[in-house]
């Protein structure tokens, strides 16, 4: 399965003074298994282009299919295919509205006119997966959690739909250090574990250079730069720059080392990898 971009545009506000195109002329395809990440300034259209891919959204021209199947006509077909990418917008705790925890969770799969046992079955399996244990969190109300936990249960909901595709859109958001790190170890999971293919929508370099496979850079509604995350951050820096988007901290230090003399690789983009490289250069060096 794959989501197939053709020749996209999107302009808000058609035939008013406020018009203003925010995606234009975008072609590419998000193949089955990638873990897609999306960069780019404040106003580049992340938003709105990652809206597109489960039909919140219909191109003003072109076309969005998913395994070959318009997602903006009005069959059972694309119905369906909609509910194949699930979206976890920025905040999504701002999504959650029901009483307890289950139910939040049972929300989307019991839209789906799912029996209750399969419906039970993926609340469950969703909140394990998710590493809240059914039985101390079930009745809780979502809004007496930390933040961390909110997150997970609006991805468990998500999860519970079943989706071969997951769209997030800034999920660490206003979180601390430890909470952001939860939830990517979450997302990290659902990727190798499930399959799911990821596409990932972060202002944190740091985050996507050590998640995706994959990296987008957007300007001005434009795909700029496609490619692996080490290519675009090594060999593409005025571009970035040029854009309004940072390097991750950690390139910027290996290449500074590097034209310090220190014999270490340029092919690190972890704190973890450049760690060791660090310490390994540093005893060659007499």
């Amino acid at each position: 399965m794959a989501i197939q971009l053709d020749s996209i545009t999107y302009t808000y506000g058609v035939g008013t003074p406020f018009e203003k195109q925010a995606l234009s002329g975008i072609s590419l395809s998000i193949e089955n298994g990638e873990f897609l990440g999306i960069i780019g300034h404040t106003g580049s259209g992340k938003s709105t282009f990652v809206q597109h891919l489960n039909g919140l959204l219909h191109p003003t021209t072109g076309t969005v299919t998913v395994n070959g199947v318009d997602i903006s006509a009005k069959t059972e077909e694309a119905k369906t295919m909609r509910h194949k990418v699930g979206m976890v917008f920025q905040y999504p705790e701002h999504q959650l509205f029901e009483e307890t925890i289950a139910q939040d969770i049972a929300f989307g799969p019991k839209n789906l006119g799912l029996p209750d046992d399969e419906v039970d079955r993926r609340v469950r399996e969703a909140m394990q997966f998710v590493g809240l244990h059914y039985d101390i969190y079930a009745e809780r109300s979502p809004f007496h959690l930390s933040g961390g936990q909110m997150r997970r249960v609006a991805i468990a909901g998500v999860i519970a739909m079943e989706p071969d595709f997951l769209v997030l859109d800034e999920p660490s958001a206003g979180l601390d250090p430890f909470g952001r790190e939860e939830i990517f170890e979450q997302i990290i999971k659902l990727h190798k574990e499930k399959g799911i293919t990821v596409i990932l929508v972060s202002h944190n370099m740091e985050d996507i250079s050590r998640m995706a496979t994959r990296l987008i850079v957007l300007d001005k509604g434009q795909v700029v730069l496609d490619g692996e995350p080490l290519t675009i951050f090594k060999d593409h820096r005025q571009v970035l720059q040029s854009v309004g988007v940072d390097v991750p901290p950690v390139s910027v230090l290996i290449e500074s080392l590097r034209e310090r003399g220190l014999p270490i690789s340029n092919d690190i983009l972890t704190v973890d990898d450049a760690v060791e490289a660090i310490v390994e250069g540093g005893q060659h060096v007499k």
